[in-house]
């Protein structure tokens, strides 16, 4: 096997991942100050920059906001936060957020079919070849993590005819979540990229310009795999 560059997470990133946790757990309640740059640095064992850094990125998700003064004060992430925030809300200390990702899968199901349905509404016609091109790729293979990166492109196709910027925004931060998991996830994700004929299905509601037809195979493509998948998460989180 090749030898593979070694990633090192930075400094600012760890510090970033625990004041992270301490917010989203409600360790550090909405509308509480955080301790002055040089305290934190302190109790954390690192320098400033690397306190500073990670401050300006908490600021940049929205968890805290500097008010008059120069006090960082923490904001509830519920009602400040954004799509952005998924990934790391995901997978937090080493372990998988069951809820987050249930809310993920229903929010996969919820937008997909409708996704669908604007793209056979307003570009359906002109992606045909890209789709089934596509579809043979994924039909070609018996990688499951393959088959997940042929579906990732599908839907890519499919956001982009739809032409709705917030959609295409919401597929982003779910992929962003997604892909890291692509190889922990190809085991169950198995029963849906490996239904090629619904994608065709897909593909010809698409191509016709028929969305209402668009949208209900969409749902036969992605309903199985998220069913199944939240069975396992609610199993996983009553043990």
């Amino acid at each position: 096997m090749p030898l593979q560059p070694v990633n090192r997470r930075s400094v600012p990133d760890e510090v970033f991942d625990q004041m992270l946790a301490e917010v989203v757990d409600g360790e550090i309640q909405p509308g509480e100050s955080l301790p002055s740059e040089r305290r934190l640095a302190e109790v954390l064992g690192v320098s400033r920059p690397a306190v500073r850094e990670a401050l300006q990125r908490l600021t940049q998700s929205r968890l805290v906001e500097v008010r008059h003064g120069g006090a960082t004060t923490v904001r509830d992430f519920r009602i400040a936060a954004g799509l952005d925030l998924l990934p790391q809300l995901l997978v937090r200390r080493g372990q998988l957020d069951a809820k987050v990702a249930r809310s993920i899968l229903e929010a996969r199901l919820a937008v997909g079919p409708s996704v669908a349905a604007l793209a056979a509404e307003r570009g359906g016609p002109a992606l045909a070849a890209e789709l089934t091109g596509v579809v043979d790729d994924l039909a070609g293979t018996d990688d499951d993590v393959e088959r997940q990166l042929h579906a990732l492109t599908y839907w890519d196709l499919v956001v982009d005819a739809a032409d709705s910027m917030v959609f295409r925004l919401m597929f982003n931060s779910l992929r962003a979540a997604y892909e890291p998991a692509l190889e922990a996830l190809a085991p169950a994700m198995a029963e849906e990229v490996g239904q090629a004929d619904a994608y065709r299905l897909l593909t010809a509601a698409i191509a016709a310009g028929d969305p209402d037809t668009a949208r209900a195979a969409a749902d036969r493509v992605l309903r199985p795999a998220t069913d199944s998948l939240i069975a396992a998460l609610s199993a996983l989180e009553e043990s």
